[in-house]
C-alpha cells in the first residue's frame, strides 16, 4: 500500500479522532487536547492518507519541538486497524523524525506503553533506546511507559532521509 505524508489540519480533527478513540480507548486525547495540538506553533502534525484518496486519513503522528530546542518529543503516533502491520507506523515516524531534524533537534524522546510490545518493537528497530520507565502513566489504566531516546545523527548532503 501507498500513502501521501502531509500536514494535518484542524479540519483533519474528526479522522484523527477517530482514530485516537478505536487505538487508545481510555487514554484517548480529548478533541480539544488534540486541536490544540494541532494549532501550536511548537507541534508538527501529520497524516498518512492513500494515494489518490485525500479524504481518508489512515494514520497520524505528531511532534513537538519548540523553537531553538535541542530535543524533539513524538508526542503520538496512531494508525487505523485496516492498516496496521503494512509499514504505515514506520513511514510516519521517519516523517517526524525528518522534521525534527530539519528544525535543529538532536535528539527525540517518546513514551510507549509497556503492554505494547509491537511499537517498542518499532521503535528499537529505528534505533531508539530505552532510558527510564514511568510508572502508573498511563492513567485510567494504570500502565507504565517506557521513555525512549533516539541521538539523531547529523543531515548528510545528497543521502536519502530513510537511509540513515
Amino acid at each position: 500500500m501507498t500513502w501521501q505524508i502531509r500536514r494535518a489540519t484542524v479540519a483533519d480533527l474528526a479522522h484523527i479522532l477517530a482514530i485516537e478513540q478505536s487505538t487508545f480507548g481510555s487514554d484517548a486525547w480529548s478533541a480539544e487536547l488534540l486541536r490544540s495540538e494541532l494549532a501550536s506553533a511548537n507541534t508538527y502534525y501529520i497524516v498518512a492518507t492513500p494515494v489518490g484518496a485525500p479524504e481518508i486519513v489512515e494514520g497520524y503522528a505528531g511532534l513537538m519541538v519548540p523553537p531553538g530546542a535541542d530535543d524533539a518529543d513524538i508526542q503520538t503516533i496512531a494508525v487505523a486497524a485496516e492498516v496496521r502491520r503494512m509499514g504505515l507506523g514506520r513511514i510516519l515516524v521517519r516523517a517526524l523524525l525528518s522534521e525534527a531534524r530539519k528544525r535543529g533537534a538532536r535528539q527525540v524522546f517518546l513514551e510507549v506503553r509497556e503492554d505494547n510490545p509491537g511499537a517498542q518493537a518499532l521503535y528499537l528497530d529505528l534505533g531508539f533506546e530505552a532510558i527510564a520507565v514511568r510508572p502508573g502513566y498511563y492513567q485510567p489504566d494504570n500502565v507504565d511507559a517506557i521513555v525512549m531516546k533516539l541521538v539523531l545523527q547529523p543531515r548528510v548532503p545528497g543521502l536519502a532521509v530513510g537511509a540513515q
